[in-house]
């Protein structure tokens, strides 16, 4: 159960694919414009990463090693194009707005990442988790800057309207490269301050521990 906690910390927080290992950079500069875009993509990789997790977890053994790689890729080839089938039946207009960057699924490093890095080497369950929360993490972190982004650049969000202002160049690829860049740069402040955090109280805790322990001695 810790195992599976620190799994799932990790991949929505403390190794976020997209803030801390800024994995999976083409969709997110591409997409980011737009809210809804932004977490279409999101859940489409949550569901192809848990997926293909799971199925490269169950397949380790089998899968020869001098073709893990190839064989990956059918796996996950697979997924997308069972993806694409249904978002193009079911949600046009998200398929439509997506484009080219559904196909690039195929080879996105943070499923390929995930699959080498983790699939190849866990259970199936740890797998799934993993899958769920690095998909999760990728999904919160590009939603919040498509959010941003289509705040600024067209004056709405998920495609309501809060105002008439916008500013032009948050519509467009340099807008999102800067408030990528701006929002790794917080949020890698924000975590090294937690980390700071959790090792002042640390050391707090190891230094009551001890006094602690003296003191029974002293008792005794």
């Amino acid at each position: 159960m810790k195992n599976i906690k620190k799994i799932t910390l990790d991949g929505l927080i403390f190794n976020n694919p997209t803030f801390m290992l800024v994995l999976g950079t083409c969709p997110t500069l591409g997409l980011i414009s737009s809210a809804s875009s932004a977490l279409g993509m999101g859940l489409t990789v949550v569901f192809i990463l848990t997926l293909s997790n799971v199925i490269i977890s169950a397949l380790r053994k089998i899968i020869p090693n001098e073709v893990r790689i190839p064989a990956y890729i059918v796996i996950i080839a697979t997924l997308v194009t069972f993806a694409r089938m249904l978002l193009e039946k079911f949600l046009p207009d998200l398929y439509s707005s997506l484009g080219g960057f559904l196909a690039l699924i195929v080879v996105n490093c943070i499923i390929l990442g995930r699959a080498e890095a983790f699939a190849n080497k866990h259970n199936v369950l740890e797998s799934a988790v993993d899958g769920v929360a690095n998909g999760l993490g990728f999904t919160w972190a590009i939603t919040v800057m498509g959010i941003i982004c289509e705040f600024f650049g067209a004056g709405s969000v998920f495609g309501l309207k809060i105002m008439d202002f916008s500013i032009g160049v948050f519509a467009k690829p340099a807008g999102a490269f800067l408030v990528y860049g701006l929002c790794i740069a917080i949020f890698v402040q924000i975590m090294e301050s937690v980390q700071r955090a959790l090792r002042v109280k640390k050391a707090k805790l190891t230094r009551e521990s001890l006094l602690s322990a003296n003191e029974a001695k002293e008792v005794a």
